[in-house]
């Protein structure tokens, strides 16, 4: 099977939780016999055409010329996808696999063109990122996403949430969307043998202050603020915590200012962006991880905390609630509820043996159930969905070389040529 794979992000380029997805479910199927072409955007340093782990990876250039907006530069993303995507599909692409609406153009392009099926991976809304649409951008981009997934063979999304979200707004088929959560791959935060991490501890909290971590984009949805709040409850009653901030967006200096006017913003940590070896020793070294998101389809940074063997206490909304089962493998607090959520890191900061109870719980949870390889076999009974209903469909009597084939049949132009005596 060759699937011709387009993202927008895959490391080291990683503006959100695609590109992690993307990477882990790629290289998992690869490692189950499946060609995986992945064509995405360039970074810094990187080669144009690599082998990652049995992954080919299309790097293409994206800026220029210049444009002035994002819409425009999504369009010229495409054209460019779509010239380093023509080649790969003409070598026999069996199916399109798209994330997100971002390279939706490209998807429908090469679904059209090479007569092959389209999968697509819609990983959240614009509904759900702004709770409601508000303005003729956030319009067209919904448009998009339903574009993309009306083109789609088949819908995956990470939770059943997502598929009440899509089934809410898109009005797509029940049995056109199919669930796959996302993955984690614990290998990923192994810290290296003999590392002094009290050491590194040192420099983030005291070693008699408990730490708090979170990590991701400084954006409304991702509740930081929430977290502030709960923080100044949470030192009210155990004033030994350090909370850790980690990341950078728009919303850095608002919630700046709201620790200072809460008068706790000396026991605050903004560490900014953090390379993957600092994150992965944060999370080594903290005492409780928090993902206290408004929304979320699935919140892979909850995993990431129980992959790495800290208690986690996430808003019980969205994806999240369906990651982490209250007092087994996490806690769970009411959304946008500052006291609920310093409640539960309360829990968790003074009883050591339900945090132990939750970190073996949580460490059976990632094996057993959002393993990339049990994630890729499920996308692969997808595509053999999709591929054994394109094989019995008109489509297939064309297939997949049929660009090929129309190129090289005799052309007649005779039509398009001007009479004789016509200036």
């Amino acid at each position: 099977m060759r699937v011709l794979m387009l993202s927008w992000e895959y490391p080291p380029r990683i503006v959100g939780g695609i590109a992690r997805h993307v990477e882990g479910l790629s290289k998992a199927l690869v490692r189950q016999g499946v060609h995986v072409d992945l064509v995405t955007c360039a970074a810094d340093g990187t080669e144009e055409v690599e082998d990652d782990s049995g992954v080919r990876v299309f790097r293409v250039p994206f800026g220029s010329p210049s444009p002035p907006d994002f819409v425009t530069w999504v369009m010229q993303m495409n054209l460019n996808l779509l010239e380093r995507a023509i080649p790969q599909a003409a070598e026999g692409a069996d199916l399109v696999h798209a994330h997100d609406w971002v390279v939706a153009y490209a998807a429908k392009t090469l679904k059209h063109a090479f007569r092959i099926p389209l999968v697509a991976t819609i990983h959240a809304t614009e509904y759900g990122r702004n709770w409601g649409l508000h303005n003729d951008l956030q319009r067209y981009i919904s448009s998009v996403e339903w574009w993309l997934g009306f083109e789609a063979w088949r819908v995956i999304c990470c939770s059943e949430y997502m598929r009440g979200e899509l089934s809410w707004v898109f009005q797509f088929p029940a049995d056109k969307v199919h669930v796959i959560p996302n993955g984690v791959d614990p290998r990923r935060f192994a810290v290296p043998e003999g590392e002094d991490l009290a050491a590194f501890r040192s420099r983030w909290a005291a070693p008699d202050e408990k730490m708090i971590f979170f990590i991701g984009r400084l954006v409304h949805e991702k509740g930081v603020h929430v977290l502030i709040e709960a923080f100044a409850k949470v030192l009210a009653y155990h004033d030994k915590a350090k909370l850790v901030i980690a990341g950078k967006g728009p919303a850095d200096s608002y919630l700046r200012h709201l620790a200072q006017s809460l008068g706790i913003y000396q026991r605050i940590y903004f560490a900014g962006f953090v390379d993957d070896a600092t994150r992965n020793r944060l999370y080594k070294c903290a005492d409780v991880a928090v993902v206290p998101s408004l929304y979320e389809p699935f919140g892979i940074t909850a995993l990431e905390g129980m992959a790495c063997g800290v208690p986690v206490v996430v808003s019980d909304t969205g994806g999240l609630g369906e990651v982490v089962r209250h007092g087994i493998t996490g806690m769970k607090a009411w959304v946008s509820n500052p006291g609920s959520l310093a409640d539960n890191i309360l829990t968790l900061l003074g009883d050591d043996r339900l945090c132990e109870r939750i970190r073996a719980a949580a460490h059976r949870e990632v094996q057993e159930r959002f393993n990339w390889d049990v994630i890729a076999d499920r996308t692969r009974a997808v595509y053999d969905e999709v591929l054994a209903a394109y094989r019995a469909s008109p489509w297939a009597v064309a297939g997949p070389r049929w660009f090929a084939q129309a190129a090289e049949a005799p052309q007649d132009y005779s039509r398009y040529r001007v009479p004789e005596g016509v200036h």
